[in-house]
């Protein structure tokens, strides 16, 4: 049963896991070249994140935690689930397989439809939004198999009865996702906030936001 359990669970987060776009409500309205301002942030970040964070381990030390298994791009995402960023306290972290820092997520919650942010010189149009859900991470009692990318809406984890700001894998269980609460390692909301994703080694050579 855990053997069958556990397969068909990879295989919907094999399908999930290139499928971040679903929880974009509002894309970036814009990809052009950087103005100075955006210039000049990127370029900190880039030196504070690749000086404080080069390595996943170094995320993790911080509070991070993983909760994805790679996307398109070979990017594994690491949340510390704080999520009002500052210039240099990014929400997200993100690694390549071999753990090497690749980017960050700055975000703004946005409880009450606020509009795109305008900070750090950044043009308001390079900002996604994404929908609130629960994120959850399923481990296989007595073994170290994970399976990452797994998540509810939000407005079905209520429904099931679940506590969005403080989210139990009971709800997880009752959502019929797992079998007991002893399989879910990890579980937090990701709030609907307004999010600029940054490039700290570019995707392509132009390539600085998502």
């Amino acid at each position: 049963m855990k053997a069958n359990f556990m397969a068909a669970l990879l295989a919907a987060a094999g399908t999930i896991a290139i499928a971040t776009p679903v929880y974009a409500d509002e894309t970036a309205t814009c990809r052009g070249p950087l103005s100075p301002t955006e210039t000049a942030f990127i370029q900190s970040a880039q030196r504070d994140l690749t000086a404080r964070f080069p390595h996943a381990s170094d995320a993790v030390a911080a509070g991070y935690v993983r909760y994805t298994a790679p996307d398109d791009t070979g990017a594994i995402s690491y949340a510390d689930k704080q999520w009002t960023s500052d210039p240099t306290h990014p929400s997200q972290l993100w690694y390549d397989a071999d753990g090497n820092l690749m980017g960050a997520d700055f975000s703004v919650p946005r409880p009450n439809n606020e509009p795109r942010p305008q900070l750090w010189g950044v043009d308001p149009c390079r900002w996604f939004e994404f929908n609130g859900h629960v994120h959850y991470v399923v481990r296989e009692p007595g073994s170290n198999k994970m399976v990452y990318d797994q998540w509810i809406w939000n407005k079905d984890f209520l429904a099931l009865g679940g506590n969005v700001s403080n989210p139990s894998a009971d709800t997880v269980v009752k959502a019929g996702r797992v079998p007991s609460a002893n399989y879910v390692d990890t579980i937090f909301e990701f709030p609907t906030l307004w999010d600029l994703i940054v490039w700290v080694k570019p995707h392509t050579p132009n390539q600085l936001f998502w």
